[in-house]
């Protein structure tokens, strides 16, 4: 209760809680927020600003970067084991990076509960410099992302949130509780999806992400898989197995996400204890967590971040310098807020629009073959009014077939279904009517006949004018008379070769118009 108390005092009196390392020596940097999330319409932002302040640092701009990544479900401890990443990069070359018992674990915003702490992008405003072993100096950057699957946040923010820091990420850490289960594969699947369209924007070859890390947290059968690298291999390989017993979607989800990415490991940990996971006030002291989860953070994190292990960020083959990583934030952000990536959607919403898309199917095609028994193919010429008589029956038959088939997402749902299905059967209707026209052998006459009556009423009025002695005007009635008898050659010439089609169309509307005036 101390600690609560003082903690508060801290907080009531506007001190500063500075991020302090293991050693009790204040962390250079803090997070930053570079991809902001507006809450009110499920939309991405880049912070050009802070994300430069970050990568245009004069010590990173021209060197090539490394980026870890953590990402999963909501309230899994991500935040919390990016705070260990920044303990082991602020204490190189030390064997008890991990710190004493007593120092609060500070740095990216962590907190005990059931409520989401992360939104959107962060990532430590300060880059840490290391040494590869064969010379070569990097920039090691750490990033932490909104948690997926809270109650705030729709498929296409969680989807856009894991693709994003997959896409910009050299390292992703899929952070999961307790086993590797299917829907995770599918999660990841859909995820990864929706990057690898993103990215062939961008014409990216090859596999479109580098290194994936499954870690699975609070793993409770050590008995079947021990604890760390070795274990989560094994796991790893049983769950991504393909064989053929397993169905055709199954395969698929699989060699999707083989295909996803240049190296795939898994990490077993345990969990860290009641302790950490019941107490209101646990502030991350290493007294509190149990010896076993130490003694495995003491092997994956440098399994991460080690110079040994630091994987360079690489796009199209090209290693990334910071100055370059800016330009591919602003591209990426630029397509998600775009509408050239399709939609992702909830399982049940996919399958409620496929299951009301079928109805929509079956009510159409029913509707299609009921006219076609009356006015389709080489049935007779049928009466306008009867064909549109025919059209309202068979149209009410088509929507009472379609509401009486059993459809997922509600009638509010289905509504808009129902509409696109009326819209669907008048295109079919104006389809049939004209289909039915071609058939009326006096209507395919109308322009000669328009065309013939023209010309002898121009050559009776030019006989008359001709006899009162009105030669101008007679002229220019035979020239009215001339045309239409060249129109009426024309239209004969493309009825007869089916060339120029567009000036016979045009004939046929003079035609018509005419018609419409004489009536």
């Amino acid at each position: 209760m101390s600690d609560l108390k003082h903690r508060k005092h801290k907080e009531s009196s506007g001190i500063p809680s500075s991020p302090v390392s293991a050693k009790g020596v204040r962390l250079k940097g803090e997070p930053v927020q570079v991809i902001t999330v507006d809450t009110d319409n499920h939309s991405f932002h880049l912070d050009e600003k802070a994300l430069e302040r970050v990568l245009l640092k004069n010590h990173v701009q021209n060197k090539q970067v490394v980026v870890v990544s953590v990402a999963g479900a909501f309230r899994k401890g991500k935040s919390f084991l990016l705070d260990f990443f920044l303990r082991y990069l602020n204490a190189p070359a030390s064997t008890d990076w991990l710190g004493d018992d007593e120092s609060p674990l500070e740095g990216f915003t962590w907190r005990g509960g059931s409520e989401r702490d992360t939104t959107g992008i962060l990532l430590w405003s300060e880059a840490f410099e290391c040494q590869l072993p064969d010379g070569t100096e990097v920039s090691v950057l750490l990033m932490d992302t909104q948690g997926a699957f809270d109650s705030e946040s729709t498929v296409k923010d969680c989807a856009t949130v894991f693709a994003l820091s997959t896409m910009i990420s050299s390292v992703q850490v899929y952070n999961i509780t307790s086993n590797i289960q299917e829907d995770d594969l599918q999660h990841l699947q859909l995820f990864t999806e929706y990057g690898r369209l993103a990215l062939d924007e961008q014409s990216i070859k090859g596999k479109p992400f580098q290194s994936l890390m499954f870690l699975v947290r609070d793993w409770m059968y050590p008995y079947e898989h021990e604890y760390g690298d070795d274990g989560g291999k094994n796991l790893l390989e049983k769950r991504l197995q393909i064989s053929k017993k397993q169905h055709q979607e199954l395969q698929s989800l699989r060699q999707h996400i083989r295909s996803c990415f240049d190296k795939i490991s898994g990490y077993l940990m345990p969990h860290p204890g009641l302790n950490v996971a019941t107490n209101p006030i646990f502030d991350g002291r290493l007294k509190d967590i149990e010896p076993f989860f130490k003694e495995q953070l003491r092997v994956l994190v440098p399994l991460l971040l080690a110079p040994e292990n630091l994987v360079i960020k690489e796009i199209n083959g090209s290693k990334v310098t910071g100055r370059e990583l800016v330009e591919y934030f602003k591209a990426y952000i630029k397509i998600y807020e775009g509408d050239e990536l399709p939609q992702p959607k909830s399982m049940l919403l996919a399958t409620a629009e496929a299951n009301n898309l079928a109805a929509v199917a079956i009510a159409k095609a029913l509707y299609s073959e009921e006219m076609d028994k009356i006015c389709g193919g080489d049935e007779p010429y049928l009466r306008p009014e009867k064909l549109e008589s025919a059209h309202e029956n068979f149209k009410l038959l088509a929507l009472t077939r379609f509401n009486s088939v059993k459809k997922m997402g509600g009638e509010d749902f289905s509504k808009t279904y129902a509409d696109k299905l009326e819209a669907d059967i008048i295109e079919e209707y104006e389809k049939f009517v004209k289909h039915n026209n071609s058939k009326n052998i006096f209507a395919a006459a109308q322009t000669p006949a328009v065309l013939f009556t023209v010309s002898f009423i121009c050559y009776i009025i030019s006989g008359l004018l001709g006899f009162v002695y009105l030669d101008t005007i007679a002229s220019l009635v035979n020239m009215i008379m001339g045309l239409a008898l060249l129109l009426l050659c024309i239209w004969s010439y493309v009825r007869y070769s089916g060339n120029y089609r567009e000036v016979g169309k045009k004939i046929d509307d003079l035609a018509e118009l005419i018609w419409d005036k004489v009536q």
